[in-house]
Formats: C-alpha cells, sequence, structure tokens
C-alpha cells in the first residue's frame, strides 16, 4: 500500500498586522479582504484547484476556434508572464495565483492552437477536371461499394512537385488490383477539396481536414494501377490493420464480420449502413468507437495472463511484485492496440490514462483518478487542439470524469453495503454497477450528442446492459486471443465464438432500434448551450464542497438553450441544389439532380426533423406559407415577416445543357429577399438576392425572416479568415489574365 498524503493546506491569506511578510513587491501586495475570504473558503478544495488548469487550457482553445480570423502567436508570449506571476503569487496569495494560471494556460492554449495550424501546409489549389495521381499508400480502407486508398505525397502529373498534403480516393468496385500500404499507385480520379460546412455554423469538414493533414478526396474513373510494389521488409501497423481486417471478414461474412474488424482495428467504413443506423438508434454505436471499453479489457486481460504466467517462474514469484512486473508488458500490449487502431481520440485519452495507472502500480500510489483524467485531457489537447471541437473528445471524457467523480461520491456507501452479510450482495452490487455505469456515462453524454447529432436514445440503458457485459466477456477476449493465434495461423478457433457474439450484439441493436420510439429527432442545443452544460457538469464533478451543486442550474440552462436560439427559415447549399424552407408544420425541400444527401440530413438534424416535403410544382401548402407556380414560388412562413421569393425555371437544364439565368423584372416588390438556383437577371431596388453567384462566393447561406427585416449569414461571414477557409474563388477571365 501507497503513503496516503493529507491534503495540502492554505496558509494564512492576510496575517494581521502583516507580520512576517517578505519583502519586495509581492510580500507589500494588500488584497481586499473579500479576496481573503475565498480563499479560506477555498482551503478545503485545494487539491482540486490543478484539475482546472486543463479546463482553462481547453477554454484558450475552443477561444482560438471561435475567432474569426487567424491570430498570431502573441498569445505565447503573453502566456508567459501571467506564468510567472502565478509562480510568484503561489506562496502568500494562492488563489491569486491559481487565477493567474488560469489565465496563463488559456492565452497558452490559443497559442498552441494558433501554433499548430502555423506550423500545417496550406490546403492546395485542386483542378477541376479529371488528373492522373501518383501516390503511395499510406492506408487502405474498406468500404461497403469497394476500396479506399489514402495517398502520401501525391503528384498530379508526372513533373508537377508532390503535394504537402495527402488525398484520398475511392477506387472503382470493380477495380481487380487490392494496393497495400507502401505500394506506388497510378490512378485517373475526380478529386474536390473538401467540403464546406452544411449550413453557417455546422460541423466543418474542412478545418476537420486542415489538422488532419488531408488535401481532398476523389473517386477514380479508370483503373488504379501499381507502379511499385511495398517493401517486403518492416511491415507498418497500417498493412497489419489491413491483413487483420482481412482475415477477420474472412472468417466472419456479413456485418458481423464488418464490426468484429472495427473492433480489432477501429475502422468502420465497411459497416452497413443498416448495422451502423442500429447501432445508433440503441445507443451501442460507442461500442464501434475503440475507446476506454476496449483498451480496459485489453490489458486487463494481458495484466491477468502476464500475472498468471508469472505464477509459473518461482524464482521471479518469490521475489518480485507481479503486478509490478505485469503492469509494464499490458502497457506495451496496450500501446500495440493503439497503434493498430490508429491511435484515435479516445484511445490517446485512455491510454494516457493507463499509463499514469502504471506508473501507480510501479511506485505503489493509487493513479486512476480525475487528476489521471486531467493529465490526459492535457496531453492530448497539447498534441491534437483540434480534437476539443470533436464529439468523440467531448464524449470520451465526459463520460470518465462523471463515472470517476460518481465512484468518489458513492464508493465508499457502495463499499460498506458489500462488506455486511450475504452472498447476494457481491452480485447484486454487480448488476447496480452495470447498470449505473451505463446511466452516468449516457447522461454525461446525452447533452453532446444533442448538440452534434440532434438525437437522443431513450433505451441505451436496456440495450448496453446486455451488450457491454457480451462485449467485455465474450467478443474482445475472443478477438485478442483471435490475434494471437493470427502467426499461427489458427484464428479460426477464436474468431468463431467472437462472431457468435458480435452477431448477437446486432440482433439487440436491431431488437432495440425497432422499438417505438428508440430514437427521438430533437433541436440540437447551439454551441453557447452546450459550454454552458459542460461547465456546469465540470463544476459539478471536481469540486467536493456544496457549491458544485451550482453546476445544475448551469446544466439545466444550457440544455434549454435551443428554447431561446431561432433556427433560420431558410437554407441554400454552397451549391445551390438544396433549397429548404422551414415553418411551424413541416420542412419544404427543393432539390435538384446530384445534391448532397449528407447536406439534406444534417439540415433535417439542425432543425429537429425527420424527413421534408417536396416544393409544390404549383399551388398553395396546407397551412398557406407557400403559394407557388411554374416559375416561382412565395414563402412567408407567419403573418409578421416579409416573405421570399423562390425563382425557378420553368423546367429542368437537359444534359449537357447550361442553365439560362432567371429574370427578376416580374417578381420585384413582392418580396424582401429572392433566392434561386440560378443567376438572377435583373436586379430589384431594396431586394436582397441569393443566387447560384452568393453561394459560389461565399458558401452555403441562411436565412431568418423576423419583424425587423430580413438577416442573411453566409458561411464566409460566419467562419471568417481562417487558415482552412478557401479564399474567395476568382472568374476564370481573372485568372486566364494572369
Amino acid at each position: 500500500m501507497g503513503a496516503t498524503i493529507a491534503p495540502r493546506a492554505l496558509p494564512d491569506p492576510l496575517p494581521a498586522g502583516g507580520a512576517g511578510r517578505p519583502a519586495g513587491l509581492i510580500g507589500r501586495l494588500r488584497l481586499p479582504r473579500s479576496w481573503a475570504f475565498a480563499e479560506g473558503c477555498l482551503a478545503a478544495e485545494w487539491t482540486r484547484l490543478p484539475l482546472w488548469l486543463p479546463v482553462a487550457f481547453g477554454c484558450g482553445i475552443v477561444a482560438y476556434f471561435s475567432l474569426d480570423r487567424e491570430p498570431g502567436l502573441e498569445a505565447l508570449w503573453l502566456a508567459l508572464p501571467m506564468l510567472l506571476a502565478a509562480l510568484l503569487l503561489l506562496r502568500r496569495h494562492p488563489l491569486a495565483a491559481w487565477f493567474a494560471s488560469s489565465a496563463g494556460l488559456a492565452l497558452l492554449g490559443l497559442g498552441v492552437a494558433a501554433w499548430h495550424a502555423h506550423r500545417l501546409p496550406p490546403m492546395p489549389d485542386l483542378p477541376n477536371k479529371a488528373v492522373v495521381v501518383e501516390g503511395v499508400v499510406e492506408s487502405v480502407d474498406a468500404l461497403a461499394e469497394g476500396l479506399r486508398v489514402t495517398l502520401t505525397a501525391p503528384r498530379l502529373s508526372a513533373d508537377s512537385p508532390p503535394l504537402l498534403r495527402n488525398l484520398r480516393i475511392r477506387l472503382r468496385a470493380k477495380d481487380a488490383l487490392v494496393p497495400e500500404p507502401g505500394d506506388h499507385l497510378r490512378v485517373r480520379a475526380l478529386i474536390r477539396a473538401p467540403a464546406p460546412p452544411a449550413y453557417p455554423g455546422a460541423w466543418d469538414f474542412q478545418r476537420n481536414a486542415f489538422f488532419s493533414g488531408l488535401g481532398g478526396s476523389g473517386f477514380a474513373i479508370g483503373e488504379a494501377e501499381r507502379l511499385e510494389e511495398a517493401a517486403p521488409a518492416g511491415s507498418s501497423f497500417a498493412r497489419l490493420r489491413q491483413q487483420v481486417e482481412a482475415r477477420v471478414r474472412g472468417q466472419i461474412p456479413g456485418g458481423a464480420g464488418a464490426v468484429a474488424s472495427a473492433l480489432l482495428t477501429g475502422s468502420q467504413s465497411a459497416i452497413p449502413a443498416t448495422d451502423l443506423d442500429a447501432m445508433r438508434d440503441s445507443g451501442l454505436a460507442h461500442l464501434l468507437s475503440v475507446s476506454g471499453l476496449h483498451i480496459a479489457i485489453v490489458m486487463g486481460l494481458s495484466f491477468g495472463i502476464l500475472r498468471w504466467l508469472l505464477a509459473f517462474i518461482p524464482w521471479l514469484a518469490l521475489r518480485g511484485d507481479s503486478r509490478a512486473l505485469a503492469a509494464p508488458g499490458s502497457l506495451i500490449v496496450g500501446l500495440g492496440y493503439v497503434l493498430l487502431t490508429g491511435a484515435q481520440v479516445p484511445m490517446l485519452r485512455s491510454f494516457a490514462m493507463a499509463a499514469l495507472v502504471t506508473l501507480g502500480i510501479l511506485i505503489g500510489r493509487r493513479a486512476l483518478s480525475l487528476r489521471a483524467l486531467a493529465v490526459a485531457a492535457a496531453a492530448v489537447m497539447l498534441l491534437q487542439p483540434d480534437a476539443v471541437m470533436g464529439a468523440s473528445f467531448q464524449m470520451s471524457f465526459a463520460a470518465v470524469m462523471v463515472l470517476i467523480a460518481g465512484n468518489e461520491w458513492a464508493g465508499p456507501t457502495l463499499r460498506r453495503w458489500r462488506a455486511g452479510a450475504g452472498w447476494w450482495r457481491k452480485p447484486a452490487l454487480l448488476l447496480l454497477g452495470l447498470v449505473m455505469t451505463s446511466v452516468l456515462a449516457g447522461a454525461a453524454t446525452t447533452p453532446f450528442g444533442l448538440h452534434h447529432f440532434g438525437r437522443l436514445q431513450v433505451y441505451g440503458v436496456l440495450s448496453n446492459a446486455v451488450a457491454i457485459p457480451l462485449t467485455s466477456i465474450l467478443v474482445m477476449p475472443a478477438g485478442m486471443a483471435a490475434m494471437a493465434l493470427m502467426p499461427l495461423g489458427l484464428e479460426h478457433w477464436a474468431l468463431v465464438p467472437m462472431g457468435w457474439g458480435v452477431e448477437a450484439t446486432l440482433f439487440v441493436a436491431h431488437a432495440v432500434a425497432a422499438w417505438p420510439g428508440a430514437a427521438l429527432a430533437a433541436a440540437p442545443i447551439p454551441a453557447w448551450g452546450l459550454g454552458l452544460t459542460a461547465f456546469g457538469l465540470i463544476w459539478l464533478c471536481l469540486w467536493q464542497r456544496r457549491w458544485r451543486l451550482l453546476g445544475v442550474p448551469m446544466m439545466v440552462l444550457g440544455l434549454a438553450s435551443a428554447a431561446w436560439v431561432t433556427p433560420p427559415d431558410i437554407l441554400v447549399s454552397g451549391d445551390a441544389r438544396l433549397i429548404a424552407f422551414r415553418t411551424p408544420d413541416a420542412v419544404y425541400l427543393q432539390r435538384a439532380s446530384g445534391a448532397s444527401g449528407l447536406t439534406r440530413d444534417s439540415w433535417l438534424r439542425s432543425w429537429g426533423e425527420e424527413a421534408a416535403t417536396p416544393v409544390p410544382a404549383e399551388g398553395r401548402t396546407e397551412e398557406g406559407a407557400m403559394d407557388c407556380t411554374l416559375t416561382a414560388c412565395r414563402f412567408q412562413p407567419r403573418p409578421d415577416v416579409p416573405a421570399a421569393m423562390l425563382l425557378r425555371l420553368e423546367r429542368a437544364p437537359r444534359r449537357n445543357e447550361t442553365a439560362p439565368p432567371v429574370q427578376a423584372g416580374e417578381h420585384c416588390g413582392r418580396s424582401e429577399v429572392m433566392i434561386s438556383p440560378e443567376p438572377i437577371r435583373g436586379r430589384c431596388r431594396s431586394t436582397a438576392v441569393v443566387d447560384r453567384f452568393s453561394v459560389w462566393r461565399d458558401g452555403p447561406h441562411a436565412i431568418w425572416l423576423t419583424a425587423d427585416g430580413v438577416r442573411i449569414v453566409s458561411d464566409r461571414a460566419w467562419r471568417g479568415q481562417r487558415p482552412w477557409v478557401p479564399p474567395p474563388p476568382r472568374p476564370a477571365a481573372e485568372r486566364a489574365a494572369q
């Protein structure tokens, strides 16, 4: 057992009469008595104050991504004097030192995020026609419709320099070539830059691609050609991952094989859409994202097996601590699993905590605590600051924080209850632990799921109560055994029972997803509401005294924030092929050929709707919000707001036919804003216009119709000038003149 360290007591904030003050500026500094009172109140929370430092660091990162223009690196230099002041204030004024260090770390977080952005190469200017791409295969992903390769240092022609960013290309489904990581590949493909957000304020695909090193993606229009095979020596983790996936899917057919492969390698691309939807709607999607549960099973089993093997070596078993000897070995196994699965954010968090737990075992200290979680969060944010904005980081850390805090609060009571008489107490406590783990983790991740996905899984507790034990007892142990048997070619003996467990998990997912109201669409909470909810949750978990309960009203206000946000009445996509109109009763959608289904689904989630109704060709809708003719639709969702006019062509252009512009003349004066999927010729005085040219220049548009007039926000205005936002496009004549 390790030594117990008593909480450090704060020094007297303001000794009477100033006796004993050190000389110098800091020693002569006098602070208000209210400040001294606050220092005294926080004396009992001294051990919790360091937990807030990673929170401050994360707030600085969030502030960086909230800016509408790129900051310099000045924040890094401003952070240094703040941290130095914290050190000088620490002895006499700990509360002031804490605030100074928090401010310094917030500036440091902003500066670190800016530094990461500054060191990354710019996004390439990709051609808008088919090109022959050459590059070295970095990874191969299996999709339902074929293979997808990621090329590193790609060339768009034989004499062009290699791009500084990767390209991701989906090969043709009938392509006979099966590339491997390390192969030199050539393929004719259409390449496009990452898509902009579906609407102003939506998830930023371009930002995600910028920080991940991706320059563009596309699809092959010809057969791929292998120019040079990969070197057989030194198999990389990417090649090992591909080989494991092939062997697993060879033994376990169908969707179960794709799910089993995802659990072992982290790649979800081959899972059928029906199975993904069932796992999502039943609340089991977290099982597909390799995270703390998976690495805990892998390292826990490795730890137990290594201790068992050490028991057969009497010289070691009698002279050493088997736990201290087995812990590093299980950590090495865990590191291999992290690298095999692609080092995703939940895995990085879990491995960082596992490393601290291992260190605690070696030095005889308990390390599975909020402090370990804080260190893991700081490490992930330092290496991948953009991860803070993603659902994976937010949900992973929130769930673990709530579970640790819940154990701190209820653990002593449960341990006393377990020590009582009665054989049934331990099984009952195990069942209660499974239920409470599912409830607490589900409650912690619900706000983030609402913000990012706009859905509620009603029966998640029931499905997890069955699926988590099944995964822990059968699926993952069998998967580990299969990995150990693969070098011998005997993985069949372990993959068969693993397939049984995965099929049972999928059965549970499909059964629960089919229940009435299993997944409900809900209006997502805004970013500021999510921030308030997250801060309230952190406040509730990190403090120990009763003022931690102030986090509850913060969370309530954050969850209710959607009621104070008015969603846009009209959305126009970045290619103008989708235009949606929202009324209190329905969503009406005009959709042209080739429109993005992903954009449509994102719009519906943002409005908390399940389906949309096509804009009528002619006539009036039931509630009277839209009145359409062959050439125009007048939209007025409420009598107290101005109207919008949708202009359209009498017929869609034929194949390879350029659509003519629409004329505004006869529609002038009928609305305060005109919208068209084609360029509008002829302008109306005091009438705003959103047409094909508008979205070509500034991306997707959102329009609000209010009693005070029309408010129009473009994606470019929302995001501002950032490294991942493409510059305004230039006309072809202007580009040719240069």
